[in-house]
């Protein structure tokens, strides 16, 4: 199987384990643009629950993490799952930040 199908399955698989057991959860998977997301949508009493949790895209051969607002480490999930730390791109923080952790954290 070549890397990109690979990296595919293994996002798809990350998100669905992740959204299991939350009833709330919603997976948006393009696999025509390799666009990954897991949105929330419902309601705590009267508070309305609205918001990307995870998107994960695919980038020419690379996984971007475009957005994280859980507590989970996505980066250390992914690489325990196959995905190599040298195409993680962490595409939430800046180019010259992105470039620091990522020497820092993959090589």
């Amino acid at each position: 199987m070549d890397k990109i199908n690979q990296y595919r399955q293994i996002i798809c698989q990350f998100l669905q384990d992740f959204a299991d057991n939350d009833p709330e959860a919603q997976l948006i998977f393009d696999l025509e643009r390799d666009r990954f997301l897991v949105m929330h949508v419902g309601w705590r009493n009267d508070y309305r629950i609205y918001g990307c949790a995870i998107q994960l895209d695919l980038v020419d051969g690379k996984v971007w993490i475009q957005n994280n607002s859980t507590e989970v480490y996505i980066d250390r999930e992914l690489i325990a799952r196959g995905i190599d730390g040298k195409d993680l791109v962490l595409g939430f923080r800046s180019p010259g930040v992105r470039e620091k952790i990522a020497s820092a954290l993959y090589d």
